[in-house]
């Protein structure tokens, strides 16, 4: 999938610290019956390997996202759609950044788009952040990327399936635009892997959004599958391309 593999040495340069361990904000603890502030830091990630949580990916957010929204293209979606909570261009700088950030991550020979990312969020939540929808039993997905409560686990997951670059985010954090985003892109580069080993090829990221919306597989077996489910995703996508 990627040209070079991560060096365990190296990690993003818009990390505050080095491999294995991650960045903690200011924050008052208590030592010895008195309150005390506690600076900003880097600690030990559980897993030793690369690892975001909360706190830094808001942080890469507030200090680097401004920088970059205009170097990177995501189209305003003005013709076709009308969304009722009228957000569809509200999150295109946390779509910019955070698409760049796990391009350069995985260094992948096929590079996101990040209008792949905004066509994905209209048609899994229509821009509605604190959407939540009953998955399966016990299973809900969350968010505007709607990541499910079993991704996230398997994201934070160090003995799982994922064997670096771990998002450690709670159910609550999955209604946070920054970081649903961060984990979802995440997960939609695992889910590259997944449907390449399932094609035995190396997978398209329109078939990578076909495997994150779990219908990959029954399009393989040519079985049936609700079909409006992509091309509700490829005409959102179209019209950000300018060809709707």
């Amino acid at each position: 999938m990627s040209k070079n593999k991560s060096k365990i040495d190296k990690v993003h340069p818009w990390r505050p610290c080095p491999y294995g361990s991650h960045w903690v904000r200011e924050h008052n603890m208590q030592v010895n019956g008195k309150s005390v502030i506690r600076k900003s830091h880097c600690a030990l990630n559980p897993s030793r390997k690369d690892q975001l949580f909360p706190d830094e990916i808001l942080e890469i957010q507030k200090k680097f996202f401004n920088r970059i929204k205009n170097t990177t293209s995501v189209a305003p979606m003005t013709k076709l759609w009308n969304f009722k909570n009228n957000n569809k261009d509200k999150y295109d700088v946390l779509i910019n950044g955070w698409t760049r950030y796990w391009n350069e991550v995985f260094n992948s020979s096929q590079p996101l788009d990040p209008n792949i990312v905004k066509s994905l969020i209209a048609s899994e939540s229509g821009f509605n952040d604190n959407i939540v929808i009953k998955a399966a039993p016990r299973n809900f997905a969350r968010g505007l990327m709607q990541i499910t409560d079993e991704t996230l686990k398997i994201l934070a997951d160090e003995k799982g399936e994922l064997k670096d670059h771990y998002v450690t985010l709670t159910k609550d954090d999955a209604l946070n635009p920054s970081l649903n985003i961060c984990g979802a892109i995440r997960w939609l580069f695992r889910k590259k892997e997944t449907a390449s080993s399932k094609l035995k090829r190396e997978a398209t990221w329109e078939e990578v959004v076909m495997d994150y919306k779990a219908i990959l597989g029954k399009v393989i077996q040519k079985k049936d599958h609700n079909k409006n489910i992509m091309i509700k995703f490829n005409q959102y996508l179209l019209e950000l391309k300018g060809k709707k």
